[in-house]
C-alpha cells in the first residue's frame, strides 16, 4: 500500500481554509481516493478540550499558548494523522504546525526556531508534505469573518504580522509551499490547489 499524503492549508483569518479543505476532500473522493480533514486546534477529544481554552478562554502567556497548540497537535498526529497516512489516506489539514510558526513564532515573537523545535519534538516526524498558502490581504480576510475568537480578535496589525510570517516561510521553504490566490471564487481556488498538487506529482 502506498503511503498517504499530508497537505496543510494555511493563511490568515478569513482565507477560506475550512471551505477549501472540505472541497478538496470531495474532489479527491470523486477520483476514488480516501481523504480526511483534520482541523487545528482540535481533531481529537483531548484537542477539542484544548481548543476551547485556546480560542474561547481567558488571555494567557504567549508561551502557554504556543505549548497548548503544540500539545493538541502532538495528540492529533499520534491519534489521527499518522494512522491515516499509514493506511494510505490523504490528510488535508485545516491549519498545521506552520500556523504556530506564523502566529506564535513570528507574530508573537517567540522565535521560529524555538517554536519549531517544540513542535518537532511532539510530532515525531509527522510533518506536512505540502503547505498550501491561501493568500489574501488580512483586511479582506477579517472582513469575511462572521465572528471571532480570542486569537482571531487580535486585530488587523497582528494579522498583518501573521501574513508577513507566511510570506517569509514560503520564501524560506519553496519546495514545500504552494501559494494560491484566495481572492478568487471558491471553485477557482480549489481548482488551483488541485493543479498545484498535480504539479508535485502527488496523483
Amino acid at each position: 500500500m502506498n503511503p498517504g499524503h499530508y497537505i496543510a492549508l494555511e493563511g490568515v483569518e478569513g482565507a477560506g481554509k475550512s471551505t477549501v479543505a472540505a472541497r478538496i476532500v470531495e474532489r479527491l473522493e470523486t477520483l476514488g481516493d480516501h481523504a480526511i480533514v483534520v482541523r487545528e486546534p482540535g481533531g481529537t477529544q483531548t484537542g477539542e478540550g484544548i481548543r476551547q481554552v485556546l480560542l474561547h478562554g481567558n488571555d494567557m502567556a504567549d508561551w502557554t499558548e504556543a505549548l497548548l497548540f503544540a500539545a493538541q497537535r502532538a495528540q492529533l498526529a499520534d491519534e489521527v494523522i499518522r494512522p491515516a497516512l499509514e493506511a494510505g489516506s490523504w490528510v488535508i489539514g485545516d491549519r498545521s504546525v506552520y500556523s504556530s510558526l506564523a502566529y506564535q513564532g513570528w507574530a508573537r515573537e517567540l522565535g521560529l526556531h524555538e517554536v519549531r523545535a517544540v513542535n518537532e519534538a511532539g510530532l515525531q516526524g509527522v510533518w506536512p508534505e505540502v503547505v498550501v498558502l491561501l493568500r489574501i490581504d488580512p483586511d479582506e480576510g477579517l472582513g469575511r469573518e462572521d465572528g471571532t475568537d480570542r486569537i482571531g480578535g487580535q486585530g488587523l496589525r497582528f494579522q498583518r504580522r501573521v501574513a508577513e510570517a507566511y510570506e517569509h516561510l514560503a520564501v524560506a521553504e519553496p519546495l514545500r509551499f504552494s501559494v494560491i490566490d484566495a481572492t478568487n471564487p471558491i471553485e477557482r481556488v480549489v481548482d488551483d490547489v488541485i493543479v498545484a498538487l498535480r504539479e508535485r506529482w502527488l496523483f
